[in-house]
């Protein structure tokens, strides 16, 4: 990446820079390769951060089909983790896991389950486990919550072949105006849901990818005990492990990445959060593969209102990625981002991926329960990592008097209302939007790969005026 002119002596965050085009020889968005550099094997630069109102199996299913990975919070037992690994990493590369009840199940269990998926249908299943029939939230009106959905569902199922391919199914679910079917494999077994809209054939993933993510306070043994038993993460499944905490430059860090660089032996190593040459530089020497770039960027985080430090996102992240090519290594850029531009931004500043969270919390596959309010609006509650209640959460086994103590040091929100879009309600919405975003940034720069984009990226420094002139208006002025 080059300056339009002269690199400036102050720090920039990205709505102060943007991007201008150059000579391409790309012919289409299609032909752009989003295959991360970092050797975690995502096609797509989309990280979502370990923060336990978003990450959650749903999530992690949904973003390793499209080529993304998920970083399970710290806050869940290895245990919990061993199986949400073990269930995404089973799931199919193309159709969705459905929801299914039993005929007898009720209108009001089905409709606190139906928004758990983007779909927006739960699949009534007979005692043999084919399906029966097809409930929506539309099939309740008019019937109370414990009418028996076998009363209520559509018995009329039209279902698609395994043997179509992805443009085949997406045909067939355009011509018959469906937003859903169930898939049906040679056999006649059931096998999965498709919602409308298959991803590119660029961006699938041959085997999901997901991770794990350990507090650094935590002993590293004690953290990672079952995994010499070849139980744990790390050892058995998790393709990446994530050891972060809000201040990652410090010597318990270092201790930690050097115990935990030991247990996993080749699985890549990602540590963090800094923000300076000397913080990646000493991160990566101490055994870390990937250094997560960014303090006080978050959309959940108060570190910089509560203690003015932290830096301009697009500034440490080309820095920290400087410092990280020249010892054979690669950063995530951590927070920050709130359009696709961003991602394109942080790729552009030298990141192998672009990771976030809170952009994902008003979906339907966060982890988070669905809610309304007082409008009927969909909501879904987030909260930060290092807040007041991801700190009770944290040290609910902890004293009365401990758990006080630490509870005063929040940087974090504990509540934050994440509106679902009615236009982009699901996880796979909002990355089409990202994608395509970002495929076209590429093409803007005449680059087909992350790593041409990197170096073929001109970024110039814009004011205040220059980024809200790129904003779109959706009333007259």
């Amino acid at each position: 990446m080059r300056f339009l002119g002269d690199r400036p002596s102050f720090d920039l965050t990205y709505n102060d820079v943007f991007m201008v085009p150059s000579l391409s020889s790309v012919s289409s968005r299609q032909n752009v390769d989003l295959s991360t550099p970092d050797k975690v094997g995502t096609t797509i630069p989309i990280v979502v951060s370990n923060m336990t109102a978003i990450a959650g199996r749903r999530m992690a299913e949904t973003v390793a089909r499209r080529g993304g990975i998920v970083i399970l919070p710290q806050d869940i037992p290895l245990d919990v983790v061993k199986t949400v690994i073990d269930f995404v990493k089973s799931r199919h590369q193309i159709w969705e896991t459905p929801i299914t009840m039993p005929a007898d199940g009720t209108v009001g269990e089905a409709l606190s389950l139906i928004h758990k998926r983007s779909h927006g249908a739960v699949l009534v299943v007979g005692t043999d486990g084919s399906p029966e029939g097809i409930f929506t939230e539309h099939d309740a009106a008019g019937f109370d919550r414990f009418t028996q959905l076998h009363n209520v569902m559509s018995r009329e199922i039209i279902s698609l072949a395994d043997t179509l391919s992805a443009e085949q199914m997406f045909m067939e679910l355009h011509d018959k105006r469906l937003t859903f079917a169930p898939v049906v494999d040679r056999n006649g077994n059931w096998l999965a849901a498709l919602p409308q809209g298959s991803p590119s054939k660029h961006d699938l993933q041959t085997r999901g990818r997901c991770a794990g993510a350990a507090d650094h306070w935590c002993s590293s043994r004690n953290q990672f005990r079952s995994c010499e038993a070849g139980q744990g993460i790390g050892c058995d499944g998790a393709d990446v492990i994530v050891v972060d905490t809000a201040h990652g430059h410090q010597s318990k860090m270092l201790e930690t990445i050097a115990e935990v660089r030991k247990v996993v032996g080749r699985v890549p190593l990602v540590a963090g959060n800094v923000v300076t040459r000397e913080g990646t530089r000493q991160l990566i020497e101490a055994g870390a593969d990937i250094v997560k770039v960014g303090v006080g960027p978050g959309a959940m985080c108060t570190t910089r209102m509560m203690t003015g430090v932290g830096r301009p996102q697009f500034s440490a992240v080309l820095e920290c990625s400087d410092e990280a090519s020249l010892l054979k290594a690669t950063v995530w850029a951590d927070g920050g981002v709130r359009h696709p531009r961003d991602v394109a931004l942080g790729l552009a500043a030298g990141a192998a991926n672009v990771m976030f969270g809170s952009w994902l919390a008003g979906t339907y596959e966060s982890a988070a329960d669905t809610l309304r309010d007082s409008d009927g609006r969909l909501f879904k509650e987030a909260f930060g990592m290092a807040s007041n209640r991801a700190v009770r959460n944290r040290t609910r086994t902890e004293t009365a008097l401990d758990r006080a103590r630490k509870e005063l040091f929040e940087e974090g929100i504990s509540t934050s209302r994440m509106y679902l879009d009615p236009d982009r309600p699901g996880v796979e919405d909002i990355i089409d939007q990202i994608v395509a975003g970002v495929r076209s940034s590429f093409t803007y720069a005449g680059s087909s790969t992350v790593k041409e984009f990197q170096d073929r990226a001109v970024v110039g420094v814009q004011s205040s005026s220059g980024y809200e002139e790129g904003r779109p208006r959706d009333t007259s002025w």
